[in-house]
């Protein structure tokens, strides 16, 4: 073995344990001290750690996370709710792997004008402001939302998910955070038994449905608690945020003897 083999990084797939976490209300969730606290364990043992993070967010603002808000950098980013598959690079910028994104843009289809259209006539959505490559998002009013985009829709052979009463995500068929997150693990060939997914609403359901480890996390939205109470393999915590994170790698036996650190 040469001297740079001893003390190289192991790879991600090599890591003893790999967090793969939404971050709104998870692991940006729970009070300034739990997060300084689980920040620094992650950064103290990141030869043991991998990190992925599963988010409904666009690249830019995960970038301006890790760069400006002292959030820990991940390997990996599963972002817009699953419609971008990226690995992130020491300069906080991401970098698609096209390989795996390619699913993606073909399902897609440049569907984006005619999700404008066919949305323009319904009340209570509000087009969000960040670019989108294959997808499309709308804040939701419920007072005012109208059920029938849903239907219109699924018409034009693309999914709709709708999360905590106030996002409404336009994706391509068969297309979000679970399904793209298990195709990067099985790219990156980490092994499903040492990854622990962990989320807090309704665009996480197929994230924690994957039969990975997993946590709902202390203060999640009712309706993703009610689909989850009879899948066994998602713990359901008392912690909020990062907290219930903790809860959950103890739980799960997924940090060796040295788990308790969590």
């Amino acid at each position: 073995m040469t001297r740079h083999e001893k003390f190289a990084t192991p790879t991600i797939s090599e890591k003893e344990f790999v967090l793969a976490t939404d971050l709104d209300g998870t692991f940006l969730g729970g009070s300034d001290e739990d997060r300084a606290r689980f920040y620094k364990w992650i950064e103290t043992n990141r030869d043991r750690i991998g990190l992925i993070f599963v988010t409904g967010r666009d690249p830019g603002h995960v970038s301006h996370l890790t760069r400006k808000e002292g959030v820990p950098r991940p390997d990996y980013v599963v972002g817009d709710v699953g419609t971008t598959i990226a690995k992130m690079g020491a300069d906080h910028l991401l970098s698609p792997i096209d390989t795996l994104e390619q699913l993606i843009a073909d399902s897609w289809d440049n569907a984006t004008a005619m999700v404008q259209a066919t949305l323009h006539r319904f009340p209570g959505l509000r087009l969000q402001s960040s670019g989108f490559r294959y997808r499309m998002s709308y804040d939701l009013d419920p007072a005012t939302f109208d059920p029938e985009a849903v239907t219109a829709i699924e018409s034009l052979g693309l999914d709709v998910l709708v999360s905590d009463n106030q996002y409404f995500d336009v994706l391509p068929k068969g297309v979000s955070k679970g399904p793209s997150l298990l195709r990067l693990l099985d790219h990156l060939d980490i092994a499903h038994g040492r990854t622990l997914v962990a989320g807090d609403t309704l665009n996480d359901l197929s994230m924690l449905q994957t039969g990975l480890p997993a946590v709902a996390v202390g203060g999640s939205e009712q309706a993703l608690i009610d689909l989850l109470d009879a899948t066994v393999s998602v713990y359901q915590a008392n912690g909020i945020g990062v907290a219930g994170i903790a809860e959950a790698i103890i739980h799960h036996r997924l940090f060796g003897q040295n788990r308790k650190a969590a």
